[in-house]
């Protein structure tokens, strides 16, 4: 964490703290290179790097970072470096949540999935999502309509030659839409002609978090019929369902199925609070979660560490 603009009380740790585990979207060049100098982000550079037979830290450029694979794989190993080392302080959360691919992060955290193991889901994932939708496919943001208007501009839109859908609900008013290039520019033009404050492309390649990835859900259900999960020590919630998840078979089945479902952020962040969580600490990279818990939730704070001190 090269930056700290942001230095942590040390009675905030005392508050009941959730970890938010970023997904796709919040990499940026270098994220792997600036994170804290930690004996436990160093060792787990080193177990992925081991994992993967190359180091981690190569899929951090400019260049690695137009890869699907080197996005998800590198924002995954960052989110748990950076929760290791909040453990090994002493930092315990009370329950913990992930965006798409921050829900393996979570789930290792939590105790439910080994760290080898989640690093061969997030690999064959992003690999699969990456040959699935080469081109013509992403994912739009639409701001300042409800779900309610953003599904009314889609059930005019959607067929089988211009698929798309709801992806997230990141906040009441801010929701990403997946699909085609031609259904996902019918739709935004349909926003703006509707009020919407923007509504715009985002720099993603893959419609994630619709039904165009089932096939990628049944490959990762295959694969996690092979592992064994444990029964999660911290709190796990379901950034599809917004509800906690206590089982192993719980978790494996959210973890396979979250990428063709669409995932309700903003009711994860109020379950987050109603199970008393104060303090939401956002692992590396970037501060969106943070962000859309401090505008849209009352009466708690949220922090990320990218831009502030551990200490």
């Amino acid at each position: 964490m090269a930056k700290f603009y942001q230095p942590l009380a040390h009675s905030e740790y005392l508050m009941a703290v959730a970890f938010l585990f970023p997904g796709q979207g919040s990499q940026h060049p270098g994220m792997l290179h600036t994170l804290t100098d930690h004996p436990e982000v160093e060792r787990t550079l080193t177990e992925v790097s081991e994992a993967l037979k190359r180091d981690v830290k190569e899929l951090d450029s400019e260049k690695a970072l137009q890869s699907t694979v080197s996005v998800q794989l590198a924002i995954f190993t960052a989110g748990v470096a950076v929760a290791r080392a909040l453990q090994s302080m002493g930092i315990q959360p009370e329950a913990l949540a992930g965006l798409s691919v921050g829900s393996f992060a979570a789930a290792v955290i939590s105790g439910a999935l080994p760290l080898v193991d989640a690093i061969t889901l997030v690999k064959q994932r992003s690999e699969l999502m990456e040959q699935l939708f080469a081109e013509g496919y992403g994912l739009s943001a639409i701001v300042g309509l409800d779900e309610r208007k953003v599904k009314a501009l889609l059930a005019e839109v959607c067929s089988s030659e211009a698929p798309v859908y709801i992806a997230n609900i990141n906040a009441p008013r801010q929701i990403v839409i997946a699909g085609s290039n031609a259904g996902m520019q019918a739709v935004i033009d349909g926003a703006r002609a509707s009020g919407a404050r923007k509504a715009e492309r985002l720099h993603v390649s893959v419609p994630s978090h619709c039904p165009l990835l089932n096939p990628v859900a049944l490959a990762l259900e295959a694969s996690l019929l092979s592992m064994h999960l444990g029964t999660p020590q911290i709190t796990y919630i379901s950034n599809t369902h917004a509800r906690p998840l206590r089982t192993a078979g719980a978790i494996s089945c959210d973890l396979s199925t979250n990428i063709a479902s669409s995932v309700r952020w903003h009711d994860t962040t109020v379950v987050l609070k109603e199970l008393g969580c104060k303090l939401f600490l956002e692992m590396n990279p970037g501060r969106v979660l943070s962000d859309l818990v401090n505008e849209n939730i009352a009466d708690v704070r949220s922090v990320a560490l990218e831009f502030s001190s551990l200490s």
